[in-house]
């Protein structure tokens, strides 16, 4: 069965904003086939589609390396972030089915418990969840896809510190859910820029010495997991 070079691309791309290949380190497709046992055709056409989307840059005399954003590249990412999940909320509110409904609602109901008993590591993956969800609920591939790059490259730059009134949080998120059931676009995308421009305040950039270049890969080494691959 031949691997999709999605699977090596979800799996390089996991390990670059994991810190397993360093910023700034090289590539090398034969050493990625072995890591990921595969060989070197879907390599080669994952590491152009990280490049496509600024994971990965091509070095002359070194080939694929991992690329290093500068601080403002960073900053520009949450500013275009504020901007476009405030749209996805306004198309949820027009496009959202009771399905999206009933999962947003759900996770409120449990971030909200959460909230209150103090369970943080709870709270980080339930508040990814509420975000995605919200961004599925507008039923435009092409944001979701863009969302969903940001989210990845947010993820390899920033450190996100828990909000320090996470009941007042998830609260927004219900008040969000409940703008996004009721229709109203408006105040949907009202209520989640303010979400996001308070947000952006926890987000703290990652400073990570940079490897020689080279030395790309830590000890550990997995296969691509095929088992959800369609046949």
């Amino acid at each position: 069965m031949r691997i999709p070079a999605r699977s090596v691309c979800t799996a390089i791309r996991d390990d670059i904003v994991s810190g397993v290949f360093e910023r700034g380190s090289r590539l090398a497709e034969e050493q990625l086939a072995r890591r990921y046992g595969v060989s070197r055709v879907p390599v080669r056409e994952a590491l152009r589609t990280l490049e496509s989307e600024g994971f990965v840059v091509s070095r002359r005399h070194a080939g694929a390396c991992v690329a290093e954003p500068t601080a403002q590249e960073a900053a520009d990412l949450l500013e275009i972030r504020a901007l476009l999940e405030p749209l996805g909320a306004a198309r949820a509110a027009r496009r959202r089915t009771e399905a999206h409904l009933k999962v947003l609602r759900g996770l409120v109901r449990l971030g909200q418990e959460r909230a209150r008993h103090s369970q943080g590591e709870d709270l980080r993956a339930l508040g990814g969840w509420f975000h995605e969800t919200l961004v599925q609920a507008s039923v435009s591939p092409g944001l979701i896809t863009l969302l969903t790059q940001l989210r990845h490259k947010i993820a390899w730059m920033y450190a996100v510190e828990q909000p320090t009134q996470p009941v007042e949080c998830w609260s927004e998120h219900g008040a969000i859910v409940d703008a996004v059931a009721r229709g109203d676009a408006e105040r949907a995308r009202a209520l989640t820029a303010a979400h996001a421009e308070r947000g952006t305040r926890g987000y703290r950039l990652r400073i990570a010495p940079l490897a020689p270049h080279g030395s790309a890969v830590r000890v550990s080494q997995h296969s691509v997991n095929t088992a959800s691959v369609r046949h």
